[in-house]
């Protein structure tokens, strides 16, 4: 990856930690563990969950 690029990379990692939480990831795993725990949490109940349409018997 050419270092201007790792270096945008590496801004917007410290902009989304510092969105989180005070002090920055470890590594990158701990961010999208993190990123994907908090997805789970917002958005659980939205999929699959809730009244299901029955569906017509068309014999």
């Amino acid at each position: 990856m050419p270092p201007v690029l790792v270096k945008a990379h590496q801004v917007l990692d410290k902009a989304v930690d510092g969105c989180y939480r005070p002090q920055p990831f470890i590594n990158e795993t701990k961010r999208i563990e993190f990123l994907f725990e908090l997805y789970d949490k917002y958005t659980s109940g939205m999929f699959g969950e809730g009244k299901k349409k029955k569906v017509k018997d068309l014999k």
